[in-house]
């Protein structure tokens, strides 16, 4: 006969093993695989992120770098002789500036009695120039146009000798051979026709001529090219005028204003 509340079957029997793992052990998934793939999915997952993000700005790098383009080549230099500077100033021979001699291909007569020559451009407007002040009563009267290097040599050494005149007195009144404006071709002296005891003078700027010039001479691109007080220091000539109606002679005699000649002792 059984004791009351005691059970006919044994607590701890033999039989049956699995009831000696606790349930909850038994229920529970083993953590260790999770414990060791969280590391190595963390470095996976950073070594993609960084490829990714370096192939984003590779990419970008690509798309917005500058690329060389015929635009962005440098342009070729000009062969026509530049004034070179020292010491902020201009390498200049007693004041004037080196000026390129005028290919005889671009030259034409203005003044067959005369020979006197200018290039294409400037002598177009000059003899434009001549017209329209000749309609106002005004006699034009061309002294001197293109002269080579060869002819300003004889111009300035013998002229100056003469003279009796040193090259710094000489270069106030003429340019050396290889800085006159005449060896371009765009520039001019102009006399009074109705007065010619004035040509070459200062006291042309008395004259109709220098008068009507002052008041119409840009109307034809052509500008006076020592004025009173010109910062390269050549004495005052009313009559020495220059075209300056394209690009070649634009350049030309601007570039040479622009810049500061060497003060010149004496």
């Amino acid at each position: 006969m059984n004791k009351a509340g005691f059970s006919g079957k044994p607590q701890n029997s033999s039989n049956d093993l699995g009831d000696d793992i606790p349930v909850a052990v038994r229920d529970t998934p083993d953590a260790t695989p999770k414990i060791w793939l969280q590391p190595r999915i963390m470095l996976i997952g950073g070594i993609t992120g960084f490829v990714l993000l370096a192939s984003i700005s590779g990419f970008l790098f690509f798309v917005t770098a500058p690329r060389k383009t015929a635009d962005s080549q440098p342009s070729p230099t000009s062969s026509a002789p530049t004034p070179t500077t020292e010491s902020g100033n201009v390498n200049t021979v007693l004041g004037h500036f080196p000026y390129p001699e005028a290919p005889e291909s671009e030259l034409v007569t203005i003044s067959a009695n005369r020979g006197i020559r200018m290039r294409k451009a400037a002598a177009q407007k000059f003899e434009e120039m001549v017209a329209g002040a000749r309609s106002a009563g005004v006699i034009l009267e061309p002294i001197s146009g293109f002269r080579s290097v060869k002819d300003q040599e004889q111009l300035f050494f013998a002229v100056g000798a003469q003279r009796n005149q040193t090259p710094a007195e000489r270069a106030a009144l003429s340019a050396p051979p290889g800085h006159s404006e005449h060896h371009t071709g765009y520039a001019v002296d102009v006399g009074d026709g109705s007065v010619p005891a004035t040509n070459l003078q200062t006291n042309f700027d008395k004259t109709k001529a220098y008068q009507w010039l002052q008041a119409n001479a840009a109307r034809f691109s052509f500008e006076m090219s020592f004025p009173k007080d010109n910062i390269q220091g050549v004495s005052y000539e009313p009559w020495h005028w220059r075209f300056v109606g394209d690009r070649d002679s634009l350049e030309m005699f601007y570039k040479a204003r622009n810049l500061k000649p060497a003060k010149i002792r004496q």
